[in-house]
């Protein structure tokens, strides 16, 4: 999809989420704002974003649905978001050489180590999404990391290089348009990080561990294991967790 992305970039915010937020009447749409440093960047599960200062990729980009180039998209295919979005960072990090999985829901992982995250804000109108935020931070040049992230990885440290991040933006969110209002579903599941094989999850809303695989998404997003008797069991976001 050959399309103007406007990008503005600052040097410091407290959060990229915030700025579009309070912007997005005046903004066009698939704008972008970035920054060198947020102080109070959000993930998922309420959690904060933690990023060097000018090291990694943190933005937002303001997501219209049936405003060109966009095409309309339901409330009940929201997930579809996530995965185009997943399957665009997946995209951008092959082009650099670099294969990533796919956490689900939408953590990007290359290995056992997580790259990349990031946060989908929707605003619903009626049976339509109207807009989404799509925030999202992607290490790069950070090479250090605090003692409490358990597994960081970045793409310097994955292959020794350097990157422009002024420069390396502009791709990763090409790659991301070209991926929205397309069937992403079979990419998105061949990608999915520990699909087919058993491994440890938490139940949250059991409180209990259990040995499990990941046999498939639902249409809405939700998580489909197997556990060890051959029974299925569908998990919501924040239902349950992997255990690394």
């Amino acid at each position: 999809m050959s399309v103007r992305i406007p990008i503005e970039w600052f040097e410091t915010v407290d959060s990229t989420q915030n700025v579009i937020q309070e912007s997005a009447m005046t903004l066009d749409n698939l704008s972008v704002v970035a920054a060198g440093y947020q102080t109070a960047g959000r993930g998922q599960r309420g959690n904060r974003w933690l990023a060097g200062k000018d090291e990694n990729l943190t933005f937002s980009m303001l997501l219209r649905f049936g405003e060109t180039p966009l095409p309309p998209l339901e409330a009940g295919d929201q997930f579809a978001l996530s995965m185009a979005a997943s399957m665009g960072v997946a995209d951008y990090l092959s082009s650099r050489g670099i294969e990533s999985m796919v956490k689900w829901p939408n953590d990007i992982y290359v290995r056992n180590r997580k790259i990349c995250g990031m946060l989908i804000e929707n605003v619903l109108d009626g049976a339509m999404v109207a807009r989404s935020i799509l925030g999202i931070g992607l290490n790069v040049n950070q090479k250090v990391f605090p003692g409490d992230l358990v597994n960081p990885v970045s793409m310097a440290l994955l292959t020794g290089r350097e990157y422009d991040l002024r420069n390396e933006l502009p791709d990763l969110c090409r790659s991301i348009v070209d991926r929205i209002g397309t069937d992403n579903r079979a990419d998105y599941l061949g990608k999915l990080f520990r699909r087919g094989v058993f491994n440890e999850f938490y139940d949250c809303l059991e409180d209990v561990h259990f040995s499990g695989r990941i046999v498939g998404v639902t249409p809405f997003g939700k998580l489909i294991i197997e556990n060890t008797k051959g029974e299925l069991k569908e998990f919501a976001f924040k239902e349950i967790s992997y255990v690394i």
